[in-house]
């Protein structure tokens, strides 16, 4: 393979130059070339010239070689232009799929940087760049996102409409997908239907809108398009009848709930007294006796031959529970400050002596296995433990009415069962949400809608109710979203795209910005 071979594989775009000279100044590859052909073409009239005005070097930067930046100094002619009738006297030459005007790159370096722009934005994309000797400051990559056109939608036969938030909570906006292409085609500042019915009047031509439930774009699809067909998505649809079988699990809840017996509060063994509190009990009682007989201090020693500080002691008690204190002098219970916790957890079902010793074990006590076990012998004779039910959580139930019986668990199909059988409501709503279910599988809505809807107005479930007639009021667009095969799941794919170019850009790019990366990044 000759040289010229060589160059024109490893460099295409070089096939239009002839290289004079190549040298490496520090970590720059400079080249220094000039045009092959003899003529060019004006860019005012198209005509041919010949004629050389003048010359001089134009610097562009091209695409790194090895990891060095490379710089082409090319030799640019200026010609006259031959027509009289053309405005341009002269004209600078521009070698095809290598330059253009005012460039100071080559096309190819040129796409690079757009490309490398619409990915990754600003700084990103510059630390990119840097990396691949090619680079550029994260403003003048904004300026080519700018810069470049936007796409012409077209004839748009199947429209996917979504909005999504350029401000969460204030400021939304409208992306609109070409469904057959899978491209956006436009993006509109706001979510009305003033809007879409706009964009829509101002290109005709849509046969068919893939929409969600919104009533804005329902609004604004029948006024620019009123011939086209409406498509309402199915998973809004599934989505919609999720939240209302919710509501209605919320709802019947209690239904199906045992109610209890009624609890006895456990009894914590009372521990007998030892003989000195009884005895100050005793004492307390016939100080007191005496004392409301009118007998003072000296007689009551006299009498009980007791103390005189005992005496005044017992006197100024107002009841024996202020002369006996809370650990009493006899034997102490290694239970002592654990009772209340035992009496709890047995009230709770738990009835096992080595797993309740191993509680305690781990709450600090000292007690051993034989001591808890005669303490659960005493609350065995004044209550009988009950153990509480399991009832799944609303939202466990919702997500066994909402899956296929094949694919659940063989537990959760049990307890689901059991809840049917408790509560004929929630029988009759499962029954009907199967039948949905399988009706937008197999797209069945043009034969199965109606009578569906009549079941579910017809049934004793008020939310269902509500969802037949929300069905009702959109009915055209749900019938076609149960019918055909178009939906919005594209859409809902560029919507989180714009999720993503958002987060690159650090919710700080200006709307046209992030117009220009929706359209033109793929």
């Amino acid at each position: 393979m000759t040289v010229a071979e060589l160059i024109a594989v490893m460099f295409p775009h070089f096939v239009r130059l002839h290289v004079d000279l190549v040298r490496v100044t520090g970590r720059t590859v400079r080249l220094q070339a000039r045009g092959r052909e003899p003529s060019a073409e004006c860019p005012g009239c198209g005509g041919s010239s010949a004629r050389v005005h003048s010359r001089y070097e134009r610097k562009i930067s091209d695409t790194a070689i090895a990891d060095q930046q490379t710089v082409l100094h090319l030799r640019v002619r200026r010609f006259f232009c031959a027509s009289p009738e053309c405005g341009k006297t002269t004209f600078a030459e521009q070698i095809p799929d290598l330059t253009f005007r005012y460039g100071r790159c080559t096309l190819l370096l040129r796409g690079i940087r757009e490309a490398i722009a619409l990915a990754l934005g600003g700084r990103p994309g510059a630390r990119l760049a840097e990396i691949q000797a090619i680079g550029l400051g994260k403003d003048a990559l904004l300026r080519l996102i700018r810069a470049l056109p936007d796409p012409e939608p077209g004839r748009v036969r199947v429209l996917g409409v979504d909005d999504f938030a350029l401000r969460k909570g204030h400021n939304y906006g409208t992306v609109l997908i070409d469904m057959e292409t899978h491209r956006p085609v436009d993006v509109l500042p706001e979510r009305s239907a003033e809007a879409l019915a706009a964009w829509l009047n101002t290109h005709p031509g849509t046969q068919v809108i893939c929409r969600d439930r919104a009533g804005c774009y329902a609004q604004g699809a029948t006024s620019g398009a009123p011939a086209a067909t409406q498509v309402a998505d199915r998973w809004h649809l599934w989505n919609n009848l999720g939240v209302t079988t919710e509501r209605l699990v919320a709802r019947l809840r209690p239904q199906w709930i045992p109610q209890p017996p009624e609890k006895k509060e456990p009894v914590v063994p009372v521990k007998q007294e030892s003989p000195s509190v009884q005895r100050k009990r005793e004492r307390h009682a016939l100080v007191h006796a005496l004392m409301a007989k009118g007998v003072g201090i000296g007689g009551i020693v006299a009498e009980l031959r007791l103390d005189p500080k005992t005496v005044r002691k017992f006197m100024n008690a107002p009841s024996p529970e202020a002369l006996i204190s809370d650990k009493p002098n006899g034997r102490r219970s290694s239970l002592d400050g654990h009772a209340a916790y035992l009496a709890a957890r047995w009230a709770e079902g738990c009835t096992s002596t080595g797993l309740l010793h191993q509680e305690l074990h781990d709450r600090g006590a000292r007690v051993s296995e034989r001591t808890v076990r005669r303490f659960l012998l005493h609350l065995r004779e004044n209550t009988t433990p009950t153990v509480r039910p399991v009832v799944p959580k609303n939202r466990e139930v919702t997500t066994a009415v909402l899956t296929h019986p094949h694919n659940l668990p063989e537990a959760d199909r049990l307890v689901l069962k059991e809840l049917r059988d408790r509560c004929e409501d929630l029988d009759a709503a499962c029954r009907l949400v199967a039948t949905f279910a399988e009706m937008l599988v197999n797209r069945s809505g043009e034969e199965n809608l109606e009578g569906w809807v009549l079941d579910a107005e017809n049934s004793p479930l008020p939310e269902l109710r509500g969802f037949a007639a929300g069905l009702r009021r959109d009915w055209n667009a749900v019938r076609a979203g149960l019918t055909l095969h178009w939906n919005s799941g594209m859409v809902e794919g560029h919507v989180n795209r714009i999720k993503m170019i958002k987060r690159q850009m650090f919710g700080r790019a200006k709307p046209d910005l992030l117009r220009k990366r929706i359209l033109l990044a793929h």
